[in-house]
């Protein structure tokens, strides 16, 4: 039986918030999901965040 595995892609001010994001999306623990980081934030002239987002996409770890 294939099982339906989620998988969202969230963007925020760092990767740590964009992490933050997704979990509370899914509504389950860090542990139980696999993070990968599609970018990290880069941040505007003079160091002011903004120039571009973060990106990480969390899918939920599969269960036996």
């Amino acid at each position: 039986m294939k099982q339906n595995i989620v998988k969202i892609e969230v963007e925020g001010s760092t990767v740590e918030e964009a992490i933050k994001k997704a979990l509370a999306q899914l509504k389950v623990p860090r542990d139980k999901v696999q993070i990968k980081v599609i970018s990290e934030e880069e941040k505007g002239l003079f160091g002011m965040p903004g120039a571009r987002p973060a990106k990480v996409r969390v899918s939920l770890k599969e269960t036996a």
